[in-house]
Order: C-alpha cells, then structure tokens, then sequence
C-alpha cells in the first residue's frame, strides 16, 4: 500500500510538472507572437516616421535636423558640464579630507596654526567659487527657461488652434493679417483668450518694464514672498523707478499670476479631457477585445472540461506532494536551525574561552610585571644595604687604622718624651755638678748668665707638646 501510494504520488507530481511546462511553452509562444508584432509595428512606425521627416519635400526636414544637431550639442554640453562640476566636487573633496587629517594631529605651533588657516581659506575659497559659479549657471538658466515658456505659449496656441478648427483657420491663426483677438476668441478657452488679452493689454510678460528691472523686481519679490517689507529694499534695486511704479508693476504680476494659474488649470482640464476620452477609445477597444475573448474562453472551456477530472485529481496529488514537502522542508529548516545554533553555541563557547585565555594572559602579564617590578626594588634595597654595609666596613677598618696609627704615635711620644726626661734628668744632674763646681765663683766685673732649670724644663714640655699635637 505504502509503496503504491508513493508511486501514485510522483505520478502526479510528474504529471503536474508536465502541465506546468506546456503552459510555460504556450505562454512564452505567445509573447514571441506579441513581440515579433510589436517589432514589426515599430519599424513601420520608424519606417513612416523617418520617410516623412527625411523627404526633401517634408516641411519639418529643416526642424528635424535643427533638433537632433540640438539635441547632440546639449547632450555634449551636459556631459561637459557634468565633467567640470565632478572635478570641482572631487577636489573640494580631496582639500576638506586633508583637513581632517590634519585636524586628526594638531600640533600647537605657529607654523601648523598658520598651514591650517591657509587650508581653510583655500576650501573656503573653492566652495565660494563653486557656489558663485552655480549661482551665475542657474540665473542663466532662469533667463533661459523664461525664454522657453513665451516660446512654448506660441507653440500652445499653435497646439489650441490645430485641435479645435481646420487648417484654413491655423493659417488665419498665424497670418499677420489676422486679428490676434478675433482669432483668440474663436479657437481658444476662455481662460487662454483673457491671459493673452492681459498680456497684450499690459504689454507683455514683463508688464512693459525691461528685462534688468523686472528680474531684479521678481527677485525682491521673491525674497520677500510678496510681502509689501520688500518695497525699501526694491526702490534700492530699481533706481530709475517710483514707488508708485513698483506698486503698478506688484499688482499687474499678481494679477498675471492670477490669469497664469487659471490658464494652466484649463490647459490641465483640457489634458483631462483628452485622456479621459482616450480612456474611452481604449475601454471600447478593451470591450471588442472582452468579446473576442469571451468567444475564446467559450471554446477553451469544452477543451478545459475534458481534463477537469484530470486537473482535479491532479490537484489533490499536487496537495498531498506539496504537504510532504512541506513536512521534508519544515524538517530540513529545524535540522538546519538546530546545526545552526550548535554552531552558534561553539562559537559563542570559543569566544568564551578565548576571552578566558586572554584574561589569563593579561594577568599573568601583569603578574609578572609586578613580580618584575618587585624584584627590582628588592635589588635594589639589597644592593644598597651591600653599599651601606661596605661603607660601614670601610670606615671601621678606616677607624681600625686610625686608632693603630694613634697608638704608634703615642708610643712612639712616649718615648720621645721618655728620652727627652731623661735628657732632662741628666741635664739637671750636669746642672747641679757645674753649680757645684762654680758656685760662688765670680769675674771681676762679670757674671756668667745662667737660665734657671725650670725655665728649661718648661721650654722642653712646650716643644713636646706641640709635636704631639702636630702628629695628631
């Protein structure tokens, strides 16, 4: 049973492969029917196009050509003109990088102060020389796009009266002969009569002022949103007119925006209704093609009922091969999230132990530094005891030697003084002899000096005394 069920299964999910090709092939023979049409469609359309603009007869040959070599040149323009901005951004760009590397190791000394105020003010300079260049672009621009739309509003009345009147009456349009507002009143809106009328009344789109006062009036104006703080600041602009003037002049321009807005309300009307009844071509082109179709659909539906058993049981055994696949791929999905967050989990647990080992590493470092550290300032309290005990050495051998010295000295004094007592004894002895042998003997007229003995003695006890404290 199991076995049968499975090969019916496949049977039908072959079976419903095989459907789906032959619709994929019979969709995609006729989108190569539709694209081979529209191919063939679009090269009689360039075919007719270029016939009528390329015939030396065609009057739009001359203008054609005018557009493409315009076209080609604003083009080159463009492209030129996208090259030169690009390189002015690129080396704005390059100079405000180098300031910020410079700013990224500031050194407080003149000559860095002194590069950097000279690297601003040469970004500074660039970007000002961009803006003010862009500024004279644009207003160049706004002169040009003025010049675009008087142009376009001819074009537009041209437009106007080829949709609402015959060609007799277009050449009446654009005749000189003709009255502008006769032709007006005949071929155009209401709304497009009364601008022109105002504009020809008022003279023109610049209210009969020149081009430098009414640009400097429309910029004033501009700046001030039309508020009447902008007068002062316009009667500096505009030298050569009042402020009556400038009165005029603000109500004719909100007046011909006025009339501006309400013929671009009816040219958008206008818009409007051509698409909606383009919208009505194509809903009853729509309606033929629904006929046609429905015709269709009525001889497919007998060749659908046929196979609708078919497709139904199809149907059910796509379901049921859908459902396993399903099952397979829901268990596909958790064994894959399950592998994945094993995977993240030993991520997650190297990461861990990458982080412990290197906890481990930076104290072991810092252990050992402070080991390090340590066994440096044991050194050297070490070697300076060694340095304090030698030099306590030093000096008790020094002392050693002195109180050696010292005691030599004394003996060798005490000899010294010995001897010399002796000497002194025996020359007491010699004294004593010699008073003997001439006391009381004495010279006619002369005595014989003698010095007392103790004086003697006293002159030998000072000279031993200071030897002694010489040899200390």
């Amino acid at each position: 049973m199991g076995n049968d069920s499975c090969s019916s299964t496949a049977g039908a999910g072959q079976q419903f492969q095989n459907w789906k090709m032959k619709a994929a092939r019979a969709k995609k023979v006729e989108f190569v029917r539709t694209a081979e049409k529209l191919k063939t469609q679009l090269a009689n359309i360039e075919k007719g196009k270029n016939g009528h603009l390329y015939n030396r007869r065609s009057n739009f040959r001359v203008e054609y050509s005018m557009l493409k070599e315009l076209e080609h040149s604003m083009t080159v323009s463009r492209t030129t003109e996208k090259a030169k901005i690009l390189q002015q951004l690129s080396k704005i760009q390059n100079n405000v990088k180098t300031l910020q590397q410079q700013l990224k190791d500031v050194k407080p000394t003149p000559g860095f102060v002194d590069r950097l105020k000279e690297m601003m003010e040469e970004v500074e300079n660039a970007i000002s020389a961009f803006k003010e260049e862009q500024r004279q672009t644009y207003e160049q621009l706004l002169k040009e796009e003025k010049t675009a739309i008087n142009e376009l509003s001819v074009f537009e009345r041209k437009v106007w009266a080829s949709g609402s009147s015959t060609t007799e009456k277009v050449l009446k349009l654009l005749s000189p002969r003709a009255s502008v507002g006769e032709t007006l009143e005949n071929h155009l809106p209401e709304e497009v009569v009364e601008f022109e009328r105002f504009l020809q009344r008022t003279g023109g789109r610049q209210g009969g002022w020149d081009d430098y006062d009414h640009q400097n009036f429309l910029k004033v104006w501009t700046k001030h949103k039309g508020r009447l703080s902008y007068m002062d600041e316009a009667l500096g602009y505009l030298c050569g007119r009042t402020k009556k003037d400038i009165e005029q002049h603000d109500k004719w321009y909100q007046e011909f925006l006025i009339l501006q807005e309400r013929k671009k309300e009816s040219i958008r009307k206008w818009k409007e209704k051509q698409q909606q009844e383009k919208e009505g071509n194509l809903k009853e082109k729509k309606k033929s093609e629904k006929m046609l179709k429905e015709e269709w659909l009525q001889h497919e539906e007998a060749q659908k009922q046929k196979v609708e058993k078919e497709r139904k049981r199809q149907k059910a055994a796509t379901e049921a091969w859908k459902k396993q696949k399903a099952i397979a791929f829901a268990m596909e999905q958790a064994s894959q999230l399950k592998i994945e967050e094993e995977k993240e989990k030993k991520q997650q647990k190297e990461c861990q132990r990458q982080c412990h080992i290197k906890l481990l590493l930076e104290r072991y470092t810092l252990q050992k530094k402070e080991k390090e550290k340590l066994e440096k300032l044991e050194k050297e309290k070490r070697e300076e005891a060694e340095k304090k005990e030698r030099k306590r050495i030093a000096a008790e051998e020094i002392t050693k030697f002195q109180e050696r010295d010292l005691h030599k000295l004394e003996l060798r004094i005490l000899q010294k003084q010995a001897k010399e007592v002796e000497k002194q004894e025996k020359e007491k002895r010699l004294a004593k002899l010699s008073e003997k042998v001439t006391g009381g003997l004495t010279l006619a007229g002369f005595q014989v000096p003698t010095k007392p003995l103790c004086h003697f003695l006293h002159q030998q006890n000072r000279v031993g005394w200071g030897r002694k404290e010489d040899a200390k």
